[in-house]
Order: C-alpha cells, then structure tokens, then sequence
C-alpha cells in the first residue's frame, strides 16, 4: 500500500440504495452518502453503466481517493471482475462491472466482494474485538449472508463463491435463509401470536417487522422471546453442520436482525454445544460483529487493504 494512499471509498451496492462511505486508514468514516438507485433500475443504458458513470461524481468529490471497494449482494466470477448472479439487481448479471470501471478511470484501482464476505472482512480490519485471522462471519437480514475468513482473506471455494449457508438445506429441506431470514422470522412471528395470544401483548394487531420484535423482545414480550428461541435453534443447527465442515473457533453474527441477538444466543449456544464435541466448543467464541450499521461501507472500504500488509 503506498504511504499517500489516506483515503478509501467503500461502496455497499443494495437492491435499492448505494450506501458510500469515504474511510481512512483507521476505519473512520471520514464523510457517508446515501444514494437512491431507482434512476439506475429505470435507465435505458441499464443499471451498470449507470452505476459506472455515478461513481464519477464521488471521485470527482473526494479527490484524495485512488482505491474504490465495492460490496455486492450475489455471486462474482472468481478473479472479482464479474457479477454473475445479483437476484435484487438483474441488470447486473453478467456482466464486467470491474472492466467497465477500469475502462472508464484509468487512474484507479477498483475491488470488488460479495458484501456478505466485505462485511467479514471489513471486521478483521476494523472490528473492536480484534478477530483472529480464521473466523466465520454470519450476516442476518433480509436473507442470510455468510463468509469464511481464512488467514486474513476471503475463502472463495474453486469458482469463487463459497460460504452461501443461507442456502444450505434445513428443516423439511427449506433454505435456511427461508426459514430465518427476514420473512421466515416474520412467520414465525405470526405462528407464535395465532398460537399464544394471551401472551403476545404489544404483538397484537401491530404491523409486523424485526424492529418490533428486537424492541417488544427488550421490553420482555414472552412471544418475542420464543421466537428467538427458535430463531436461535435453526440457526444453531446449521452451524454445527458449518464448524465440523470448517473447524472454526470464532463466528461472528452481523446484519440487522443481529440486534436481537442476546435474545436468540441461549437456544444458539445451547444447540451448539448440544451436538459439538468438547474438541469444537473448548475454544469457541459465539460473538456479535462490532461495526453495526457500518458494516456495509467499512468492509467494501477494506477490500482496498486485502494483501496489502497494512
């Protein structure tokens, strides 16, 4: 990494913002925007030459920066110059979204990840707890993000996108992120009420989503709290499947449902040490990830630093 290199752009790509963070070298978030993409969606040109031309304008703002990270959510080739399978953004499969990049700013060096895996790494670089260089990172929102951090960099399997738990087969062979992701929860959610309405409180008749849970959850709803139980059971069971595939010692959990995870971590660990030897458990470490809401524009930040020694 050159010594001039102070800033970085990190570029968490989502089904419908851009989230840009301008970073320094300690992962402090220097200046952040929030972009809109519906004009990007709806442009005859297609989403990626939109997007090619938008970052122009934030390069053109932050003249210190010559290193751009980009965060996606979906499948990228293996050498990370193309994005293969993007379900929120088809207009971006297939297609050379670093090429493009590179095509049109010459002077700058461009990285691209699955933001599950930035997300991971944006944690070995930043995070408060000091990870070790070996961990699994585990994102809970929308869907189920994961990656494998091995020795420092992105496990990426022989095609380049290993580490798709959320697509692991769970309970009646349903997805996992199906089953916990944000919609499997909210029917967990609507079960539990229907089952014990003496009991759901504040839960009754309410729009439901995942803040309320957290927040209905923190305030001791009884219902809340069997939902992350078995919110926690579920995930539990895939990853003990994960830790005797991968031998890991530490996962970390990150992504907005996350924020209940005190709530859920009772059934998580117990099911955990239910079905692991005392070998896996020993030394294991079940952590919530320590950048929160930066997680996205931290990590795509930190792709800039991967193999740099910084």
């Amino acid at each position: 990494m050159n010594n001039q290199d102070t800033h970085f752009l990190g570029v968490d790509v989502g089904g419908t913002h851009l989230k840009i963070g301008l970073i320094d070298r300690q992962g402090e978030i220097i200046d952040f925007q929030k972009e809109d993409t519906t004009p990007f969606r709806d442009h005859p040109d297609g989403f990626g030459p939109c997007f090619i031309s938008g970052i122009g304008k934030y390069l053109e703002k932050y003249p210190t920066v010559k290193k751009v990270g980009i965060g996606l959510p979906g499948l990228i080739s293996k050498d990370r110059n193309t994005t293969l399978e993007i379900p929120a953004i088809p207009g971006l499969n297939d297609f050379n979204l670093k090429g493009g990049l590179e095509t049109a700013y010459p002077d700058y060096e461009f990285f691209l990840e699955n933001d599950a895996a930035a997300a991971g790494i944006g944690e070995f670089y930043f995070g408060k707890d000091d990870p070790s260089a070996n961990f699994l990172f585990v994102t809970m929102g929308t869907g189920i993000g994961s990656a494998l951090v091995l020795d420092g960099e992105v496990f990426k399997g022989s095609r380049g996108n290993a580490m798709e738990m959320g697509h692991m087969l769970s309970r009646g062979n349903a997805r996992l992120e199906t089953l916990v992701g944000r919609d499997g929860i909210l029917k967990i959610m609507e079960r539990m009420i229907a089952a014990y309405p003496e009991k759901a409180g504040d839960l009754v008749n309410k729009e439901l989503g995942t803040h309320l849970l957290v927040n209905t959850a923190k305030a001791g709803n009884e219902v809340s709290l069997m939902v992350f139980k078995e919110v926690g059971t579920i995930l539990g069971e895939a990853i003990v499947s994960t830790i005797r595939v991968l031998d890991v010692t530490e996962v970390y959990f990150g992504g907005g449902i996350s924020a209940g995870l005190e709530f859920m971590m009772p059934s998580l660990d117990h099911t955990i040490r239910q079905y692991l030897t005392h070998y896996y458990v020993k030394d294991l470490k079940l952590k919530k990830a320590t950048l929160e809401n930066n997680a996205g524009t931290l990590g795509a930040a930190a792709l800039c630093f991967m193999g740099s020694g910084l």
